[in-house]
């Protein structure tokens, strides 16, 4: 590892520069997944808008790889790269809701728990992901999942405006019109056009929601699949609910008899009143002889953070995932006989619906290209120990080779790990080719392409 003079760079920064053998510098650059272990050359944690230009340019005068870490919840550790510069934006978290316009704006260092905190005050929410520690640019930038899809759509479907610092160092706003072809790629093209310092969303009125979890023995999986796949294609939009693999875990939110036991679960979340939430999920729930079955009124950040206890940082992670149209007989019965083998307890599979509201966007309205699909899946093997590296990489790979061919071909970015270019092409479609062309304009020497990378044209 070289060394990088930093004088040019610290009479204009107002935040902390943090060099190896720096105290702190070994916790500054750990990101979420345990896996990943890179060593930049700095860390340019930034106070403002004014330390991001500075630190683009910086890094692009010297010649130096640029990684831009927001939540730093990327599977693949996109947060960070060894020998570089990593555009820490973690101390950048502003945040103003406007509730007579019903929208808030996010700093670019916020994560879901900031906003959550926010905008529940006002009886407010945009849809996000799972859980709330995951960073708020990064989950937008790259679609956005979670449990509100169903209703109001992605997160970027919600998105009204991002401000960017370019790779020239321009700052620009980007919305509907005010450079309208950036907007359109960032709605889903990733970290490819710059490092975006704030967002603006659309709010929702979601304040207590009605959720929870039902599992189920796991030979009566094919049955509750088949059930949940012809329910949700059908249900109220303000009905969702991700389907999952998953080990009980020993703790106290469920019973003891069930700790360790590998179970098919549905964890429900609906935006509509107790009543008819009970009502419209009633056929599913009473499939088969459900284990537990735990549903009831929560608020909605407590939805959001349910599972942060589970997945604390520095865990192993490993990721594989595709976008679905069906799940027919053939592809469940693969599902099935690898869900099986959960490796460890924090392996899991889950299958997020992305149809209602998702459906109603066109697919080349925004980069996010997979507007046909019905679900998203990933599967992770997870584990606290780094000795069970192999054990749960493999378990993952041999789990997507087997259900890779009734896929639909491209996956969720933000569920992906270093992949290489085709992977990236078949993940957007033909919008691949309209974002080269808005990469070309924005980031011609694709400074930023420590990223799900799309090459400038």
């Amino acid at each position: 590892m070289s060394i990088v003079s930093t004088e040019q760079l610290r009479c204009r920064f107002r935040g902390e520069l943090i060099h190896p053998g720096d105290p702190g510098y070994d916790s500054a650059r750990k990101v979420y997944n345990g896996m990943i272990d890179k060593r930049p050359l700095l860390i340019a944690r930034c106070v403002d808008v004014a330390d991001v230009i500075a630190a683009v340019e910086y890094g692009r005068d010297k010649n130096l790889l640029i990684a831009i870490r927001g939540g730093g919840h990327n599977g693949g550790g996109l947060g960070t790269c060894d020998d570089g510069l990593v555009i820490d934006l973690s101390r950048m978290k502003g945040i103003r809701v406007d509730p007579a316009a019903g929208t808030v704006h996010v700093g670019g260092g916020c994560v879901w728990g900031d906003v959550d905190h926010a905008t529940h005050a006002f009886g407010m929410a945009t849809p996000s992901g799972f859980i709330s520690t995951t960073g708020v640019a990064g989950l937008t930038l790259g679609g956005g999942i979670g449990y509100l899809t169903r209703r109001y759509g992605l997160t970027i479907d919600n998105l009204l405006s991002v401000d960017i610092v370019l790779a020239d160092g321009r700052f620009v706003t980007a919305n509907e019109s005010e450079n309208p072809d950036l907007f359109w790629a960032v709605r889903g093209g990733g970290g490819n056009f710059g490092v975006v310092t704030s967002l603006i969303f659309r709010l929702h009125p979601v304040k207590i929601v009605h959720a929870g979890p039902t599992f189920w023995p796991i030979d009566q999986a094919p049955e509750v699949m088949k059930a949940f796949q012809e329910f949700i294609c059908h249900a109220p939009e303000d009905v969702n609910g991700f389907l999952a693999f998953l080990t009980v875990p020993p703790v106290p939110l469920f019973p003891a008899n069930l700790h360790g036991r590998k179970m098919c679960g549905i964890m429900w979340c609906s935006t509509a009143d107790s009543e008819q939430a009970e009502k419209a999920t009633k056929p599913v729930r009473c499939v088969g002889k459900a284990a537990l079955d735990h549903v009831g009124p929560m608020p909605f950040p407590a939805v959001q953070s349910l599972f942060d206890p589970l997945y604390p940082p520095a865990l192993q992670w490993y990721w594989r995932a595709d976008f679905v149209k069906e799940l027919n007989d053939e592809a469940i019965a693969k599902h099935i006989e690898h869900g099986e083998k959960l490796p460890t307890t924090h392996s899991t599979a889950h299958f997020y619906p992305i149809n209602a509201a998702a459906h109603r966007v066109g697919k080349n309205d925004s980069a996010f290209s997979y507007r046909d699909a019905d679900w998203a899946l990933v599967i992770v093997g997870v584990d606290p120990d780094p000795a069970n590296k192999d054990k749960i990489t493999q378990w993952c790979k041999d789990y997507f080779e087997a259900v890779h061919p009734y896929a639909a071909g491209g996956a969720y970015v933000n569920f992906m790990m270093e992949e290489g270019p085709e992977r990236v092409k078949a993940s957007y479609r033909d919008n691949y080719a309209r974002l080269a062309t808005v990469k070309k304009i924005y980031d011609p020497t694709n400074l930023f392409r420590v990223n799900q990378n799309i090459r400038p044209a």
